[in-house]
């Protein structure tokens, strides 16, 4: 009973138990294939991880606040056109990953904007992104695809540095910033405050709208980043990029324990969500080959991780 109590009010109970089904999912997954754990498989495994990774940092931050984004995904549509078309003009890749990034940027500050200073509800605003942003990507490109961008710029996605991928160091970097960000620095105990109570932030002192609208434009740059490595790993940039991510990146930052209504979460339970949410969609779909299965399965780790946070909160308040 000791232990178990122990247990309960472990603060990273959740992360361990993450951990855990990670490390007994791919002991299952090496000895009933055992190629699959393989460093070279999972190298090349890794290269479907790194768009919904980057999206999954600031959908963290945004969830932790008490906010919701579903428009990243077509966000990251209307940055690939973007970048897409700018090459197309210029044949510049700088110039590209630029305007792409700006793109990114200047939608994220469009979601800002209606949420902080308008007072609409996020749900509404980032739904109504989500088609807008997806309409201008078909609009400006027509359905067409850019494409021929140079074996140096794929690189970007499929290079390696010191035998790692070079978007895992991109992903490294910005999931650091944004842990310490949230352990070491008043902002990140604001955006707690502002999930747990937001009125009772406002009351405090915190500066609830300027948060709110830098948070969505640094969703929205993430968004630009994920589609550099997008057109990166595909060489192609066309306006369906990105669809259905954003379902995905949700799921992940709540398996990994971010609370849906907000004031609780943090970036090591993402990255483990990331993980266990990656390595059993690939290990399910090289075992039985099944896409509906997959879809199952994940949906499954959603609900469980859901009850397990509600056990966890419910036990930790008795």
């Amino acid at each position: 009973m000791k232990v178990v109590e122990r247990f309960r009010r472990f603060s990273w109970r959740h992360e361990f138990l993450l951990a855990a089904l990670l490390i007994v999912l791919l002991a299952v997954a090496g000895f009933v294939k055992p190629e699959f754990l393989n460093l070279r498989s999972q190298l090349l495994l890794s290269r479907h991880l790194w768009e919904f990774a980057l999206l999954a940092l600031p959908m963290t931050l945004i969830i932790l606040s008490g906010g919701i984004d579903l428009s990243v995904g077509s966000a990251l549509g209307m940055c690939a056109v973007a970048f897409g078309a700018t090459y197309a003009a210029s044949g510049s890749l700088v110039l590209s990953c630029l305007v792409c990034l700006l793109t990114g940027a200047a939608g994220g500050m469009i979601n800002g904007w209606l949420i902080s200073r308008l007072r609409i509800h996020p749900l509404i605003v980032t739904l109504a992104t989500y088609a807008a942003f997806r309409g201008l990507a078909e609009g400006f490109s027509q359905g067409a695809s850019y494409s021929q961008f140079g074996e140096g710029f794929s690189q970007l996605a499929r290079g390696m540095w010191w035998g790692v991928p070079i978007p895992a160091f991109v992903f490294g970097l910005w999931a650091a910033a944004c842990a310490a960000f949230l352990s070491w620095t008043p902002g990140g105990r604001y955006l707690a405050a502002m999930g747990y109570n937001e009125q009772a932030a406002r009351f405090s002192g915190v500066a609830v709208d300027r948060i709110k609208f830098l948070l969505y434009t640094f969703s929205g740059l993430m968004a630009g980043l994920a589609a550099v490595i997008y057109v990166s790993r595909f060489d192609t940039a066309k306006a369906d990029a990105g669809t259905g991510f954003e379902l995905d990146v949700i799921t992940a930052v709540v398996v990994g324990g971010t609370s849906i209504a907000g004031g609780r979460g943090n970036i090591g339970g993402t990255v483990l969500g990331l993980l266990l949410i990656h390595e059993t969609r690939q290990f399910v779909s090289r075992q039985w080959q099944v896409e509906e299965l997959k879809s199952i399965v994940i949906g499954l780790l959603l609900i469980g991780s859901l009850l397990l946070n509600r056990f966890w909160h419910v036990r930790s308040r008795g």
